[in-house]
């Protein structure tokens, strides 16, 4: 330690703000975090599959010698959010996810809000009849059977999805 730090700052010439080793910590703790959040983008766009904060909900499908079976899970979301369209060979699966928490303190105010949406197409490996699929919704699962049929129209039909 150099003497001259011993003496009061009367007799010592002034040292710059930018010069102080509490200052050069505080710009480094800065560069850090600036750092850290710029991987993270702040304007909104859709997320991509496998990207911070994508929702791409979980699908089985068990194909029987009848029917499709299709079980997704979608947790948080309201069956008015979702929209199933069947083709002769493929389930679309539309929808958004909308949840808000609030928490009210004596000192304090805390809001948080995350919306998304999400588009699953499943392929089906033969053709089915979309006019006689039906859908349900309980319990944030939503089930969509699909009858066989070889002579299935290629155009989509939208299904409608009933609270069971």
């Amino acid at each position: 330690m150099r003497i001259r730090n011993l003496l009061p700052a009367v007799n010592r010439p002034l040292v710059r703000d930018d010069d102080h080793p509490f200052y050069a910590l505080q710009r480094q703790m800065n560069s850090l975090f600036d750092d850290f959040f710029s991987g993270f983008d702040a304007a909104p766009r859709p997320a991509a599959a496998g990207e911070f904060g994508a929702f791409s909900p979980s699908v089985d499908v068990k194909e029987g010698d009848k029917e499709f079976v299709i079980r997704a899970e979608l947790p948080g979301v309201d069956e008015k959010d979702i929209e199933v369209t069947v083709t002769s060979d493929a389930v679309t699966i539309k929808g958004e996810k909308k949840e808000e928490k609030e928490d009210k303190g004596k000192n304090y105010y805390y809001m948080e809000r995350s919306y998304g949406s999400f588009n699953r197409t499943i392929p089906l490996g033969a053709e089915t009849q979309a006019e006689k699929a039906a859908a349900s919704f309980k319990n944030g699962v939503l089930r969509i059977t699909l009858p066989k049929s070889p002579a299935a129209k290629a155009t989509g039909t939208k299904v409608p999805i009933k609270a069971a």
